[in-house]
């Protein structure tokens, strides 16, 4: 499904984004609102179950008149105060409460730190496989223009490998199964692919090792984590968005290393996945699909 028949005029993004109290962050048309709603600020689900109100009912009527061919399937203009999310199939788009403007880039809620896009896409598809953070240069190629359409980021099929030789073995944040294979995630803490991405880890018999690197400027949180006496617990503080509270200061130039590598690598999203052999995916994975891809790796 394409939004080729989109007939919104040619505003320019400034246009779109100032009477919403909204920054970009990125290449890639990510979105960051300083202005959450009540309900947002509060830390309400954005998988809640959700009753369409009057206002969820008068977009999605404005929206069948001028996306007739686009099948919208939800709308929810109480997420983020201004801004009504729209769901058609798997795609994910925000337009403005009169439906005239609409928006593409990922939602990311600073007081909460989570990234309310990747939650929603998550839901829509569990299975989706997606490129990682807001910014990434494959979703900045794939989402141009509202004209163009909306498009997801999908991950790409060609095969990558990466060697990590380079990089200083202090760089790491080890935890899961000691016994199990390894796997090196680059990762970004405000990331929330990257918390799906660790969930399915954990329940996983994988040693992790977690290798962070900022792209939705979370180095300060990085640095937090790395230099926190129980790493392990201070991973799980930082993607639920708790306070870390035994860090100290500490030598964190290794976590300088990881960014340099990454913009060596040319990683401008997160998370992405490298096995022991060096074989490598960007984006998040179901459970079942990793497994099969560790079981692939070359001794």
């Amino acid at each position: 499904m394409k939004l080729k028949s989109l007939n919104f005029g040619r505003p320019r993004l400034g246009q779109v984004m100032m009477p919403l109290a909204a920054i970009v962050l990125g290449s890639g048309g990510s979105l960051v609102w300083a202005n959450a709603s009540a309900a947002g600020a509060e830390g309400t689900a954005p998988n809640a179950v959700h009753t369409p109100s009057e206002a969820d009912q008068a977009v999605t009527a404005l929206l069948k008149a001028r996306l007739p061919r686009t099948q919208v399937s939800r709308v929810n203009c109480q997420l983020v105060d201004g801004v009504c999310e729209v769901t058609a199939g798997s795609q994910l788009f925000y337009v403005d409460r009169t439906a005239r403007y609409l928006l593409i880039g990922r939602v990311y809620d600073m007081q909460t730190r989570q990234d309310l896009t990747a939650v929603r896409l998550l839901e829509v598809n569990p299975d989706l496989l997606v490129g990682g953070a807001a910014g990434s240069k494959q979703e900045a190629q794939e989402v141009e223009t509202p004209r163009r359409g909306v498009s997801t980021p999908a991950a790409s099929g060609a095969p990558r490998m990466m060697s990590l030789a380079a990089l200083p073995e202090a760089g790491g944040i080890v935890w899961g199964a000691s016994s199990g294979p390894t796997v090196t995630v680059f990762s970004d803490f405000r990331c929330g692919y990257c918390r799906a991405l660790s969930g399915v880890l954990e329940s996983m018999n994988v040693r992790v090792i977690e290798r962070p690197i900022s792209v939705l400027g979370s180095r300060d949180l990085a640095n937090q984590v790395f230099c926190a006496r129980d790493r392990r617990k201070a991973v799980k503080a930082a993607y639920a968005g708790a306070p870390i509270t035994d860090t100290h200061a500490c030598d964190t130039s290794p976590l300088d290393a990881n960014e340099a590598f990454a913009r060596e690598q040319g990683l401008a999203g997160t998370p992405v996945i490298v096995r022991s052999d060096g074989a490598v995916i960007e984006g998040f994975r179901p459970r079942e699909v990793l497994e099969q891809w560790l079981k692939g790796a070359k001794s």
